[in-house]
C-alpha cells in the first residue's frame, strides 16, 4: 500500500464512522532528539491518527512564535532534513503505524534536491507531503516526484481563497486539502472564527477529497466543533506548548484532542 492509499483508507475508516481524523504536528527535534520520539510515541499512545512531522527551517513564514521557537530550537541543536528522516525510521521501527506527511518549506527540499527527497522520505516511512511556501503552479516537479513514489501532495486554503482557487488547489491535491482556520500564522486562540463552517461549506461544494482544518485549535471542545464540519482536525502549538510541560501533558491533551475529534 502507498502512503497516498494509507492516508485514503484513513479518512474512509473516519468517514465511515462519522467522526474526524486527528492530526497532531510537532516539530521535529524539539526539545531534542530523544525528546522529539517520546512525544510522538505518546501521542500515537492517546489518539492520534495521523501525524504531521515539522522539518525546521530558518524561515517558517506559516508558522507562529510558538512553532518558530520550536523549530530554531531544533535548527540551533544541529537538526537536518536527514536527521528527521531518520526519526521517522526509528518510529517506524518501532510500530508506530499512523500515516507520516512531513511539513517543511520548499528550499530545504531543494537543497536535498527533489527526486532524492521524495525516494528517500518514502524510504524512511513519510506517507504524504505538505509544502505551505509551494503553490501548485510552481510544483510540477515535486508532484510528478510523488506521483510516481505514491505520495499524497496535499495543498492549503485559507479563507481569502477565490473560487477560482479552490478548484485549482482542490485539482491538485491528493490524499486530504489543509484548510487553513484563519488568514495569519499558526498559534492557538481561544475562540474559532465564526465564518469557518461557511468556509468549509464552499470547498465541499468543488471536491470530494477529505478537508482537515488548522490553525488555532486547541481545546477538545474546539477540536469536536471542528470534527462537526471537516473531516480532520490539525493541532499544532497547543501540543508544542504541552511539550514543554511534560509527557503527562501531552497526554492527557492528547486523549482529549482526539475524543474531541470523535465527537462529531
Amino acid at each position: 500500500m502507498t502512503g497516498l492509499e494509507r492516508i485514503e483508507a484513513l479518512f474512509d475508516h473516519a468517514r465511515a464512522e462519522r467522526r474526524a481524523v486527528f492530526m497532531p504536528y510537532h516539530a521535529m527535534g524539539y526539545p531534542d532528539r530523544a525528546g522529539t520520539l517520546e512525544i510522538i510515541r505518546t501521542l500515537g499512545e492517546n489518539g492520534a491518527e495521523l501525524f504531521e512531522i515539522g522539518i525546521p527551517h530558518s524561515d517558517p513564514l506559516a508558522d507562529g512564535p510558538t512553532i518558530q521557537t520550536a523549530t530554531y530550537t531544533a535548527l540551533t541543536q544541529g537538526t537536518t532534513v536527514a536527521d528527521c528522516l531518520a526519526m521517522v525510521r526509528e518510529l517506524r521501527a518501532a510500530g508506530m503505524t499512523q500515516p507520516f506527511c512531513a511539513m517543511t518549506y520548499y528550499n530545504p527540499l531543494f537543497a536535498y534536491g527533489v527526486e532524492a527527497f521524495v525516494a528517500d522520505a518514502v524510504a524512511a516511512g513519510i506517507d504524504g507531503l505538505i509544502v505551505p511556501d509551494l503553490p501548485p503552479e510552481e510544483a510540477e516537479e515535486l508532484e510528478a516526484a510523488c506521483r510516481r513514489a505514491g505520495l499524497a501532495t496535499i495543498y492549503l486554503l485559507a479563507p481569502t481563497s477565490t473560487d477560482a482557487r479552490i478548484r485549482f488547489v482542490a485539482a491538485h491535491s491528493t490524499g486530504f486539502i489543509y484548510l487553513v482556520s484563519v488568514t495569519g500564522i499558526t498559534g492557538a486562540r481561544t475562540d474559532l472564527p465564526p465564518d469557518l463552517a461557511d468556509f468549509v461549506a464552499r470547498v465541499r461544494k468543488v471536491t470530494t477529497l477529505p478537508l482537515a482544518v488548522g490553525f488555532g485549535i486547541g481545546t477538545g471542545e474546539q477540536a469536536s466543533a471542528v470534527a462537526r464540519i471537516a473531516d480532520g482536525v490539525i493541532v499544532g502549538s497547543a501540543l508544542v506548548k504541552a511539550a514543554d510541560a511534560g509527557l503527562a501533558r501531552v497526554a492527557t491533551l492528547g486523549s482529549e484532542l482526539a475524543a474531541g475529534a470523535r465527537a462529531r
